[in-house]
């Protein structure tokens, strides 16, 4: 990073410090921070329309409609996120490549599965292996977003039927008694009062998911508890920058970025909940049927 950095032996502590700091590897650890803040705003509105969607579901009138909505939401909250996290991506992977191997390979009639190997033709593998570095941890990346995805989704869509269970029914009717469709009740009226049924639940979501990003860690993403990891272990005199294990120090820095993270998002949530009440009292005190203007006391 600087011209001074050429012999990182002979400095003295502070340019030592700049140097180590603003090294190749010091600079993809922060970005990896980036990829938290992405994973964040990619996996909350993915899980929040899995959510939806298996909420939506669990309330059709269609019995097997309901069924998979429901055995959905109970079957991801009741397995350890953990195994889903590591069985997820790992299926997923292997599902494309399998539908990949059928379509491009259709002239093989080997077993995909031999023993514990899973073999598919070359050119069904995701990426390709002449694909770039990058190409590799994107893929990897989008595969631990769609995990998230489905994991949260299924928390998502929990909160979310109960919210929809929690608007009083008489609006409901009242609504399909002036006419309104089963839909135009949902869009116009379901949707939008259950948000503040749960709004609660969702805050509550969104801190278990931000303390779940260093998950990606498992999944094989180099995220900043795989470069904590590696820069604070002992270097030896081998390395460019050799010092003793640091991993307290890393793992400390890591610690106050996640409190102060969700702290902002702590008081982000507050702001909102109040606003939100704020508006429903408002709209509650609205008087009904308000004299027209001119009318006699």
């Amino acid at each position: 990073m600087f011209e001074f950095c050429a012999s990182p032996d002979q400095l003295e502590t502070l340019r030592w410090f700049s140097c180590y700091l603003t090294s190749g590897k010091h600079l993809t650890f922060y970005f990896s921070f980036i990829v938290v803040f992405v994973l964040l705003a990619l996996a909350a509105p993915s899980a929040l329309l899995f959510g939806l969607i298996s909420a939506t579901a669990s309330r059709s009138h269609n019995i097997i409609i309901r069924s998979i909505g429901r055995t959905y939401i109970a079957m991801v909250r009741g397995v350890p996120d953990i195994a889903f996290f590591l069985f997820v991506p790992i299926a997923l992977d292997q599902a494309f490549e399998y539908i990949r191997h059928k379509t491009k390979c259709p002239d093989i009639t080997d077993p995909v599965r031999q023993g514990n190997d899973f073999v598919v033709c070359e050119v069904a593998k995701l990426p390709l292996s002449s694909a770039p570095q990058n190409m590799h941890e994107i893929y990897g990346f989008l595969l631990a977003l769609l995990a998230y995805a489905i994991i949260f989704g299924a928390f998502a869509g929990n909160t979310l039927f109960g919210a929809m269970q929690a608007v009083p029914k008489g609006q409901l009717e009242t609504a399909e008694a002036y006419g309104m469709s089963q839909r135009q009740v949902f869009r116009r009226i379901l949707l939008p009062q259950m948000w503040v049924y749960a709004l609660p639940g969702l805050s509550n979501l969104w801190m278990i998911l931000i303390k779940a990003t260093p998950l990606l860690f498992l999944l094989g993403v180099e995220d900043i508890v795989y470069w904590a990891r590696e820069l604070g272990g002992a270097k030896g005199s081998i390395f460019t920058y050799p010092h003793p294990d640091w991993r307290a120090w890393y793992f400390a820095g890591l610690l106050v970025f996640y409190l102060v993270f969700t702290g902002v998002s702590e008081w982000a949530l507050g702001k909102l909940m109040t606003r939100v009440n704020y508006a429903r009292t408002q709209t509650a005190r609205k008087p009904k049927n308000p004299k027209p203007a001119g009318a006699a006391a």
